[in-house]
C-alpha cells in the first residue's frame, strides 16, 4: 500500500481550526453535502487522508472515529433543486457554510478544500489547493462529507433503483446514463446539468 507524508494538524497555532470540504459536486443528482471538522490537536490516525485515496470500508471505519473524537463536526446538505437555482459552487459554498454554522465551538478559522469561498460571517479563512491530502481536519471533513452523501444516494437508491445510485451515487456513469435514457430524470436531477449525451441535439 501506497504510504504519503502526514498530514499536518494545523495550519496556525493561535485559532481553533476547522477543515471543509464538499463532495457530489461532479454528480447528476442529489444533493451537494459539506462537512466541518474540529480536530483535538493530539489527533492522528495512519490512514486519514483524501477520502477518494481511501475504500469505502475504510472510510467508513474512519467516519466512526471522527465522529467519536472530533470536538465538533457537523454535516449539511444543499439539495438539486437549490443548486439548479444558484448553481453548483455557490450550492456547495453554501453547504459548507451550514455546516460551520453548527459546530459547537465555533472555530476561530476555517481551512478550505479548494480554491474558491465566500468569507463566513468574520471569519478569517485559508483556501488549499488538495488540502484534504495536506491537513487532518480538512481530510476528516472530506471523509465525513462523502460517506454521509454516499448514505443518502444509497437510500434514494431504493426509491429510484434504474439508477444504480448504490454504486455510482449519482456520478455520470454508463449505468446511470443508461437508466436516464431509459426512464428519464427524477425529482432528484440537477437540470442545470447536462443529464444527456444527446441533449444538444434534440432540438430544446
Amino acid at each position: 500500500m501506497a504510504t504519503h507524508e502526514p498530514l499536518k494538524i494545523s495550519y496556525q497555532n493561535k485559532l481553533i481550526e476547522a477543515g471543509c470540504d464538499e463532495a457530489g459536486r461532479g454528480c447528476l443528482a442529489g444533493p451537494v453535502c459539506a462537512a466541518a471538522v474540529i480536530l483535538p490537536r493530539d489527533f492522528s490516525h495512519p490512514l486519514l487522508n483524501d477520502s477518494k485515496q481511501l475504500s469505502m470500508k475504510q472510510r467508513d471505519m474512519l467516519r466512526g472515529l471522527i465522529e467519536s473524537e472530533a470536538l465538533s463536526w457537523a454535516v449539511a446538505m444543499v439539495d438539486n433543486r437549490e443548486i439548479d437555482q444558484i448553481n453548483i459552487l455557490n450550492a456547495s459554498i453554501k453547504a459548507m457554510h451550514l455546516a460551520v454554522e453548527k459546530l459547537n465551538p465555533q472555530p476561530g478559522m476555517l481551512l478550505i478544500d479548494g480554491n474558491r469561498f465566500k468569507p463566513y460571517r468574520e471569519l478569517p479563512h485559508q483556501c488549499i489547493v488538495k488540502g484534504d491530502s495536506l491537513f487532518l481536519s480538512i481530510a476528516a471533513a472530506s471523509v465525513l462529507a462523502k460517506t454521509h452523501r454516499d448514505e443518502y444516494m444509497k437510500a434514494a437508491h431504493l426509491q429510484y433503483p434504474h439508477y444504480k445510485w448504490n454504486e455510482n451515487k449519482g456520478y455520470p456513469t454508463k449505468s446511470h446514463r443508461e437508466g436516464l435514457a431509459k426512464h428519464g430524470i427524477t425529482p432528484l436531477h440537477r437540470l442545470s446539468f447536462r443529464l444527456s449525451d444527446t441533449q444538444l441535439s434534440l432540438g430544446i
